[in-house]
């Protein structure tokens, strides 16, 4: 049997660290994009590193045990993860959310938290501060996270029947242990809570249906995302996506659906409820209806590169400039022309441009900078 072979870019590398223009200027707290995007939500990833090795994110063949993940020296410090967070705020963020990797493998991160917590927006309002998990150690420190002042978790569960979800995370983890997490979570008040599950035609659309009646009646809201194409090591071919309309269709034949209005502009899953009152369920349709023209997010690496799109070839060392002693102003400055300057569109252009897309270079994996 031939080796499998994917080639996979290390975004990891120097990246040549932004230019602090000759002109600084104070944050207005509202900032616009090349496309008139507002910047309001940051994604911080803690960590690169995952004890699941799930097939569309971190797959074995390529994450084996020989990978080498940054090391202690290469992270941001919470320190200067807080003073990037205030910088952000003052432009206009007042949503950041925590990922990985998985955030939960980050010593302390409950202190990390706290830290974050403490900030308040321009008009003295407290951050809106989520993070996403796969749960695996989310009930031993679900108390711990509320109190430090996490508002809420979203969590990562691709399957309920257990020969899948096996098969999905590549690590022989259990389902019961992420459903006792997500109980966990809900008991200290970490919601709503959202559960994601990232559907694979041919691995687990059959866990559609099962997934949906489970939650259906309970406090969580499910959410199911179309595979994407991020990075270059989960292989991805658009035949395996399964169509959110699909998904909508085959809930809705069994539990009847009704469209709900979006909580807020640039939400990024679509809403629909039960027609019975058995709550709601969310389609997330990266592939088939991209939401570029909305969306509001900004994404910072665990080493400290700024990436303006899930689907980018490079980043922004913001690292280096704190390192190297520059000041919030420069920096602050730094980051509003880095936005100011934000067209990226992927997802609107994927199936237009296929070929001129492929010559920009690989894509920076998910695993690195979060979903």
């Amino acid at each position: 049997m031939a080796e499998k072979f994917i080639p996979v870019a290390d975004h990891r590398v120097l990246h040549p660290v932004p230019v602090v223009p000759a002109r600084l200027e104070a944050p207005a707290g509202l900032l616009a994009d090349a496309l008139a995007r507002p910047l309001h939500d940051l994604r911080i990833s803690v960590t690169d590193r995952c004890n699941f090795r799930c097939v569309y994110c971190m797959p074995k063949e390529v994450f084996d045990k020989d990978h080498a993940f940054l090391p202690q020296s290469s992270l941001l410090t919470f320190e200067e993860v807080t003073r990037v967070a205030r910088l952000f705020i003052a432009h206009g963020v007042h949503k950041i959310r925590l990922t990985g990797g998985e955030p939960l493998l980050r010593r302390h991160l409950d202190k990390l938290i706290a830290m974050l917590a403490a900030l308040r927006t321009p008009s003295g309002d407290p951050l809106d501060l989520t993070l996403t998990t796969n749960a695996s150690l989310l009930a031993r420190q679900a108390q711990a996270l509320k109190d430090a002042g996490l508002k809420r978790v979203t969590v990562s569960l691709d399957a309920l029947e257990e020969r899948t979800f096996r098969r999905m995370n590549d690590v022989d983890f259990p389902v019961a242990d992420v459903l006792r997490g997500i109980d966990a979570a809900h008991r200290v008040g970490l919601g709503p809570i959202k559960i994601n599950m990232v559907v694979k035609r041919g691995m687990n659309d059959h866990q559609i249906l099962p997934m949906a009646r489970h939650f259906k009646g309970s406090p969580f809201i499910l959410r199911f995302i179309e595979y994407m194409d991020v990075g270059a090591s989960n292989g991805w071919k658009l035949d395996e996506v399964v169509p959110s309309s699909e998904v909508v269709r085959m809930i809705s034949e069994e539990m009847p659906l009704l469209p709900v209005d979006s909580n807020y502009s640039g939400e990024t899953a679509a809403r629909w409820r039960y027609a019975d009152g058995g709550g709601e369920i969310g389609v997330i349709s990266s592939v088939t209806r991209a939401f570029c023209s909305d969306c509001t997010r900004i994404r910072l690496s665990t080493e400290g590169k700024l990436y303006t799109c899930l689907f980018a070839t490079a980043g922004h060392d913001l690292r280096t400039l704190m390192r190297q002693g520059r000041n919030d102003e420069e920096i602050s400055t730094v980051i509003a022309h880095l936005w100011r300057a934000r067209a990226d569109r992927y997802s609107e252009i994927r199936s237009l441009a296929t070929e001129a897309l492929a010559l920009r270079g690989p894509k920076v994996e998910m695993s690195y900078i979060g979903g």
